[in-house]
C-alpha cells in the first residue's frame, strides 16, 4: 500500500500523545476498557463482548448509537488489545476499488501469517450496496474482522447479508453522572486534559455542562474546552473559575455549533409527538422548530411524522399518511432550510386530524398472536392450488370468490380455526373510522342473517379463480 493513503494502518489505533491543538475530546479519548466511562452493559467484566475482546474472539460487529457514546474509541481500543492492523474507513472518501484494495492486502498478510486486520468502517450506513456487499467476500473468509459504526437503525441501513454475519451492539447515551465523570477527569489530568491549566468549576455550572452534552462525551469536552478558555481568573491569583453565569455566555455563542442533535434531543422528539397527539398545532410546530434550528437531520424528523400518522391517526383519516410521506420527498427534494415548511405542514396537519390508534392496537396483538401460533396452519380453503396433487389434497377447497357474493362479502372464515372469532381491528368511530365501523357491523349483520336464513337462494358464480392462479 503506498505511503499517504487514506488507509494506511493506524500506528496507534488507541491515539496516544496526541499533538498541540488536538481538540480536548480526542485528547482524552479513552485508551484501555476500563478507561471506558458508560456502556456497562456491553463491556463490564465478564459481558460477552468484553469476554470476545480480551480472549481475541472478536467476530465483526456493528457498533449502533448515538454520536459521542464511545463507539470511534472502542473500535480503537479493541485493536490495541488484539494486536491487530488497524484499518479505518471513510464512508464519504473511499470508494469501491479503495475496499478491493485494503481486503487483498488483508488476506495476503492472513494467509502469510501476520497479525488481523480490523477494519473500521465509521457511518457505515452511508455505504451503499455495491460497497457494503465488497466487505462481504473477506468477512466470511475470516481475513478481516468488520467494525462498523453507525447512528442510524441497522435494520435498515445495513445490508442483510453482512448484518446477518455481524452481531449488533448498541451503545446508549451517557448519563448526565457519567458525562460529569469525564468532565472531572479532564479537569485533573495534567498530561492529557486541562490539569496544568488550573481551572476551577463550580458544580452547577459542572451539571450544566453534562445536560447540555445530552449523552454525547464529545459535545461535553468540547464545550468544557471553549468555556474554561474563556474562563476569567480568580483575583489575586493564577487560577481561573468557570461559573454558570461565564457558561451561559460560552454556550450562547456555541450552541449552534456543537448541538447538532438538538438541545435535549430525545424529550424535544417526545414533546413533538405528544404534543400533536394531543391535537395542539402550536406546540407542535414550536418543537418542530426547536428540533430544526438545532440542527436536527430533517430525514429523522421526517421519519417520526411519517410514523406518527399510521400510529396515532390510522384510517381516521388516512390522507395523514399521504401527506406526510409528501413532506419527506419535498424534504429529499428541496433540501434544507427550503424543507422546513414542508415538514411544518405535516406536523400541524397531523396535530389537527382526527387521532385514533386503532391501526397500532390491532397490529400489536395481531403480532403477539403471531409469535403465539407460529405454527398455526393456513385453512384449506385459503391455500393456493396450482397442481392437481395440491388439489387432491384439497387444497382451495370450499372457497367462496367474494365479488360473487352480495356486497362482496362470503361466508367463510379467513383465520386459522383456533383464532376464528378473534378481533383485531376496532375502529374508534371518529371521522373515516366511523364509515370502517359502519361497513364492518352491516357486514357482520348480512352474514348473521345469511347464517340464519339457511333456506335462502344460493348466489350463481359469474367467474371465480383464485386470481393468484390466474
Amino acid at each position: 500500500m503506498t505511503s499517504g493513503s487514506l488507509f494506511d494502518d493506524d500506528p496507534n489505533p488507541a491515539g496516544a500523545s496526541p499533538g498541540p491543538g488536538t481538540p480536548l475530546a480526542e485528547r482524552m479519548r479513552p485508551r484501555t476498557l476500563d478507561d471506558m466511562v458508560g456502556q456497562d452493559d456491553i463491556l463490564a467484566p465478564g459481558r460477552p463482548l468484553r469476554e470476545a475482546i480480551e480472549r481475541d474472539r472478536l467476530q465483526s460487529i456493528i457498533l449502533w448509537g448515538p454520536p459521542g457514546t464511545g463507539k470511534t474509541t472502542l473500535a480503537r481500543i479493541i485493536a490495541k488489545v488484539t494486536h491487530a492492523r488497524f484499518v479505518p474507513f471513510s464512508a464519504v472518501l473511499s470508494g469501491i476499488k479503495d475496499i478491493k484494495e485494503v481486503m487483498a492486502t488483508a488476506e495476503q498478510r492472513r494467509h502469510a501469517g501476520g497479525s488481523r486486520t480490523i477494519v473500521f468502517v465509521d457511518e457505515i450506513h452511508r455505504f451503499n450496496k455495491a460497497q457494503q456487499d465488497a466487505f462481504l467476500p473477506r468477512v466470511e473468509a475470516g481475513d478481516i474482522v468488520l467494525i462498523g459504526a453507525t447512528t442510524e437503525n441497522p435494520s435498515f441501513e445495513v445490508n442483510a447479508a453482512l448484518l446477518s454475519r455481524s452481531k449488533v451492539f448498541v451503545l446508549r447515551p451517557l448519563t448526565e453522572t457519567e458525562i460529569a465523570t469525564l468532565l472531572r477527569r479532564a479537569l485533573v489530568d495534567s498530561e492529557r486534559g486541562l490539569g496544568a491549566e488550573q481551572i476551577d468549576i463550580v458544580d452547577t455550572a459542572l451539571t450544566a455542562i453534562a445536560r447540555h452534552a445530552n449523552g454525547d462525551a464529545r459535545t461535553a469536552l468540547n464545550l468544557l474546552e471553549f468555556s474554561a478558555g474563556a474562563a476569567p481568573a480568580s483575583p489575586g491569583t493564577s487560577r481561573r473559575v468557570l461559573d454558570l453565569p461565564q457558561l451561559h455566555k460560552a454556550m450562547q455563542r456555541r450552541v449552534l455549533l456543537y448541538d447538532k442533535g438538538g438541545e435535549e434531543h430525545y424529550n424535544i422528539i417526545s414533546a413533538l409527538h405528544k404534543s400533536m397527539r394531543n391535537s395542539d398545532p402550536d406546540a407542535a410546530v414550536y418543537w418542530l422548530a426547536r428540533m430544526l434550528e438545532a440542527g436536527e437531520d430533517p430525514h429523522y424528523i421526517a421519519r417520526r411524522l411519517v410514523r406518527f400518522a399510521s400510529e396515532d391517526i390510522g384510517n381516521a383519516d388516512p390522507q395523514a399518511l399521504v401527506v406526510t410521506m409528501a413532506a419527506r420527498d419535498a424534504v429529499h427534494f428541496i433540501g434544507m432550510p427550503e424543507g422546513n415548511t414542508a415538514l411544518a405542514q405535516a406536523a400541524i396537519y397531523l396535530a389537527t386530524a382526527p387521532k385514533s390508534n386503532a391501526v397500532y392496537v390491532a397490529y400489536s396483538e395481531a403480532a403477539m398472536d403471531a409469535h403465539r401460533h407460529a405454527a398455526e396452519p393456513v385453512p384449506l380453503h385459503l391455500r393456493n392450488a396450482p397442481t392437481k396433487l395440491m388439489k387432491d389434497q384439497n387444497y382451495g377447497k370450499d372457497y367462496k370468490y367474494a365479488h360473487d357474493e352480495r356486497d362482496a362479502v362470503a361466508d367463510m372464515n379467513c383465520l386459522p380455526a383456533s383464532l376464528v372469532g378473534r378481533t383485531y381491528y376496532r375502529p374508534a368511530g371518529r371521522a373515516f373510522e366511523k364509515e370502517i365501523l359502519r361497513r364492518l357491523e352491516g357486514w357482520k349483520d348480512l352474514k348473521a342473517r345469511r347464517a340464519s336464513n339457511s333456506t335462502g337462494s344460493k348466489s350463481t358464480p359469474r367467474h371465480g379463480p383464485d386470481l393468484e392462479t390466474t
